[in-house]
């Protein structure tokens, strides 16, 4: 069974830095695309960035350049260093990945940026 558990957030202020964690189980993490999406009440949930198991990454338009993603195999672990924050940058953010087609997701954790 597939576990991704969410670590990190909490409140931070505008212009400030925090790290999201993800520790994942019950799968070959090293072999899988690791994502980050966030999502505000009333929103569609929002894929920030991803990681391959290449170690490639692509970003939103709206992070690039504050938020870096990351991956530690050996820890079944990815990150979101988030910095720069923005007030719009509120949200709860989830890990996300995928196997033969079916997505994964955590709980997620909140982040929200006081301006």
């Amino acid at each position: 069974q597939v576990h991704l558990v969410e670590s990190g957030g909490g409140l931070v202020q505008a212009g400030g830095s925090t790290r999201l964690s993800c520790a994942a189980s019950g799968i070959n993490f090293k072999i899988h695309p690791m994502r980050w999406y966030r999502q505000v009440p009333g929103k569609e949930r929002e894929l920030v960035a991803s990681i391959s198991s290449d170690g490639s990454t692509t970003y939103a338009d709206s992070v690039k350049g504050r938020f870096t993603i990351s991956r530690v195999n050996a820890r079944n672990t990815v990150y979101l260093q988030m910095n720069s924050l923005k007030s719009e940058d509120t949200a709860v953010y989830y890990c996300n990945t995928q196997r033969t087609g079916v997505m994964f997701w955590g709980r997620g954790t909140q982040v929200s940026v006081s301006s």
